[in-house]
């Protein structure tokens, strides 16, 4: 048998081990500080010793803190997303404070450093524009949640599951593009900076205040068709396949709208719109589905309104011929 382990035991028993290297690492740089071990080409030696052992002990220091909160964070958060999310901003802050204290304890000049990277940062806004702009886009995306890790969205061109949202790049599953159709995945990996959120439309399908987006199945009928036939046949059909499912989250939906000054009638049921073409009738039944089985839920509801359509050929006919 073998022993099972708690997956955050080894970040946790790093944390601690980083965090004593940084007590000892500070103790050390106390002692080397107190000493004479006189100089080396005019630099003394017990100095440079206690610089280099206090900015061991903020590396390591900041490193096992990091850790340590980390793993907290993972035991203490349900959702992944959020997971995903409080990770990133963790890592950027203690990268921030860690990187100031390491210049602070090397210069010896908090003040200068402070000022210094308020002057490099000035020119890093011109030289890194499209980096800083992903930055920004990072924070938006944050803080104003267009979208987060696990949804499925269309960005510009690109439209894919969201798997990582980085601090200068979104990288998506693609579904669709130009390899596959009709909703599946790809294969492909795409990324995108961060900034495009600030200029482009961005279409999220799967919210978690409401994670449905309403489709069309369109069916082509002759004219000489029972209209009122055909759209009962096909409506009835999709209420037994999906009626109950579909009135329970049409529900959820109307809670939202009601938070919102938009004024809606949104059918609870599915329903059936015509279409007049140029030698057929288009009967489109319109229904509430889950985006990443939407596919499959359309091919299920296509078989079933065939088959009852087809059990009256006298009052459904359809199209004859190729031009349709």
């Amino acid at each position: 048998m073998w022993a099972r382990t708690n997956p955050f035991a080894v970040p946790r028993r790093l944390g601690y081990f980083a965090l004593l290297v940084a007590a000892l690492s500070l103790v050390a740089s106390r002692v080397a500080g107190a000493v004479e071990l006189g100089t080396v080409e005019g630099f003394a030696v017990a100095q440079l010793a206690a610089t280099f052992l206090l900015a061991l002990a903020v590396v390591f220091g900041t490193y096992g803190a990091y850790l340590l909160v980390e793993r907290w964070l993972s035991a203490h958060t349900e959702s992944r997303r959020r997971e995903h999310d409080l990770k990133n901003v963790l890592r950027l802050a203690f990268s921030v404070v860690g990187l100031v204290a390491l210049a602070g304890v090397v210069t010896e000049q908090w003040i200068g450093v402070l000022f210094s990277l308020g002057v490099v940062g000035f020119g890093v806004t011109f030289a890194l524009q499209q980096p800083l702009f992903s930055l920004i886009g990072w924070a938006y995306i944050m803080t104003k949640r267009p979208y987060q890790v696990g949804d499925r969205v269309a960005i510009d061109d690109s439209k894919g599951d969201v798997v990582e949202v980085d601090f200068l790049v979104t990288t998506l599953w693609e579904v669709e593009g130009d390899l596959v159709s009709t909703h599946q995945p790809s294969g492909r990996v795409v990324t995108l900076p961060n900034s495009v959120v600030l200029s482009s439309h961005v279409m999220n399908y799967t919210r978690d205040e409401f994670p449905y987006v309403w489709n069309e199945l369109k069916v082509e009928v002759a004219y000489e068709t029972d209209l009122a036939f055909a759209r009962d046949t096909m409506r009835s059909v999709a209420d037994d396949y999906l009626g109950d499912e579909m009135e329970r989250n049409v529900e959820r939906y109307r809670k939202e709208l009601a938070e919102t000054p938009v004024d809606l009638d949104i059918n609870a049921r599915p329903t059936v719109n015509v279409s007049q073409q140029a030698s057929w009738m288009e009967l489109r039944l319109r229904y509430l589905a889950d985006p990443r089985s939407m596919q499959a839920t359309r091919n299920e509801l296509y078989e079933r309104v065939l088959a009852a359509l087809n059990e009256d050929p006298d009052r459904v006919q359809f199209p004859i011929g190729r031009t349709r």
